[in-house]
């Protein structure tokens, strides 16, 4: 039986900017950019207990807040950071595949004791660099995943085979890995509230109602997770998405929404030290109806300055045609799709 660890970092460029800036100890602050399309990249928990999350435009924040601090990212510093967390975690296991800068799961297997190993992570983490983890260890990656997230800030927490059955049953759908807020629609139209209301399921159920995820939807209401910790894992695409509280009935606004996504999305790239050339749009309606769109760049799309005229080209009043928009969401990709035939057009349909 594996035992694997999965270490999430505590509000990771919040905690960096307050170590860095001992005056923000004990305040609500947020990494964002400061412009007035802005989104907040990371909350410290102080802010959070006011509702402030990543993802939320900076003047929404403001508003739930109206004494937060907004300091300015530095990816820079944050990469040096992740680097000196992924040496610890070198020390104890080759077997390491980072998810993003601040968090990784780590198979100890070779270990006798899993919950020793992250022990002795944490207590590293904090004495070398300052920082505060959360880690969850457990036999597969979907339940260490699950426990690290379970006791934040600093929290530890050990799912155990003979406690898996009954923890996965009381499990909310929205927290398995790969239910959206789409698919938790769809599971709770058919009275599909917990993870016990998905196990009792058949396969071909599942499978007829969700496609190839309704098995997996079956292998982890079951506990199985067969999926090993793979150091040499090759990202396939790095995305945001964002729905709106209320449909965007205009172009101006679907097109001023662009930025704020792409200020999501650049540190993401930076995280996952990511340089694919090909950026996708995605556009949801509200009638449910998806586009997706897609441009090749000559050039890695690492940032704004680049990401924004692709996205800009993409969006346009005929693709939405005049139709509430209630999704958009952008990705970076390693390839460009392959075209039916001939030469690469510079642009898909959907």
């Amino acid at each position: 039986m594996r035992r694997i660890v999965h270490i999430d970092m505590d509000a990771f460029y919040a905690s960096v900017e307050v170590r860095d800036q001992p005056s923000l100890s004990g305040q609500a602050v947020a990494v964002a950019h400061q412009s007035r399309r802005g989104v907040v990249l990371t909350a410290s928990y102080e802010a959070r207990a006011y509702g402030v999350r990543s993802a939320m435009p900076t003047s929404l924040a403001l508003q739930k807040c109206p004494h937060l601090l907004l300091v300015p990212p530095r990816m820079d510093v944050y990469k040096q950071v992740s680097d000196l967390i992924r040496a610890v975690f070198l020390r104890y296991t080759h077997l390491v595949e980072p998810l993003s800068l601040d968090e990784a799961y780590l198979d100890v297997s070779q270990h006798p004791s899993g919950t020793r190993i992250a022990q002795a992570i944490k207590a590293d983490i904090r004495r070398e660099i300052g920082l505060s983890a959360s880690a969850g260890v457990s036999f597969n990656k979907f339940l260490a995943k699950l426990a690290s997230d379970m006791h934040k800030p600093d929290g530890l927490t050990v799912i155990r085979p003979e406690e898996a059955h009954a923890l996965i049953a009381g499990l909310p759908v929205e927290a398995f890995h790969g239910v959206g807020p789409a698919t938790r629609g769809r599971m709770h139209d058919r009275q599909l509230f917990t993870g016990a209301d998905l196990r009792r399921q058949s396969l071909a159920d599942l499978t007829r109602w969700f496609g190839a995820q309704g098995a997996h939807f079956h292998r982890i209401s079951h506990g199985i997770d067969e999926r090993a910790v793979n150091p040499d894992r090759e990202r396939r695409s790095v995305g945001v998405e964002r729905t709106f509280e209320d449909d965007l009935t205009r172009f101006a606004e679907v097109q001023a929404a662009l930025p704020g996504l792409i200020e999501l999305l650049t540190p993401r790239l930076t995280r996952a030290e990511y340089r694919g050339r090909s950026l996708v749009l995605k556009v949801k309606f509200a009638n449910r109806m998806i586009l997706t769109r897609r441009l090749t760049s000559p050039e890695p799309l690492i940032d704004l300055v680049r990401l924004l005229p692709l996205a800009r080209q993409l969006l346009t009043p005929e693709l939405l045609s005049g139709r509430p928009v209630r999704l958009l969401g952008l990705s970076v990709h390693n390839q460009p799709a392959a075209p039916a035939s001939g030469a690469q057009p510079p642009l898909f349909g959907p």
